[in-house]
């Protein structure tokens, strides 16, 4: 009878491990670029007023009002856009200027760079970093 109920607990712990338990997989984010690397706003503490507009403006039909990726015209782009307070949180002002500048390819993120100016990119950056 133990042998069974012990065999039983092993079947039964090997079968929570292949399910993986829920754990979920750990997020990477591609390496700035040296032109970006260390780059940290030049803007005082109220660029994120000025950034709710940049945003509201350039971003939040894709990304949404709380840049959530739920925004309108996001919800026929493939892949999804991403939730920005997500990756605020994991990453430095350089991705975020670098991403914004520039874009990412394979992704329906478009360069803002030569339409946005270095400060509105900042005031987004700024923004971004108030969202939740």
């Amino acid at each position: 009878m133990k042998k069974v109920l012990f065999g039983l607990l092993v079947l039964g712990a090997i079968m929570l491990a292949a399910c993986g338990g829920g754990a979920e997989e750990a997020v990477t984010f591609d390496p700035v670029p040296a032109e970006f690397a260390g780059m940290t706003s030049p803007l005082g503490a109220d660029a994120a007023t000025s950034g709710k507009d940049v945003f509201t403006t350039n971003c939040e039909s894709c990304h949404g009002p709380q840049g959530h990726g739920d925004g309108p015209a996001g919800a026929a782009l493939d892949p999804q856009p991403k939730n920005l307070p997500e990756i605020a949180a994991q990453v430095g002002d350089d991705y975020l200027f670098w991403r914004i500048a520039t874009g990412k390819p394979g992704t329906s993120m478009v360069a803002w760079k030569g339409v946005l100016t270095d400060e509105q990119i900042w005031q987004a950056v700024a923004y971004i970093r108030t969202l939740k």
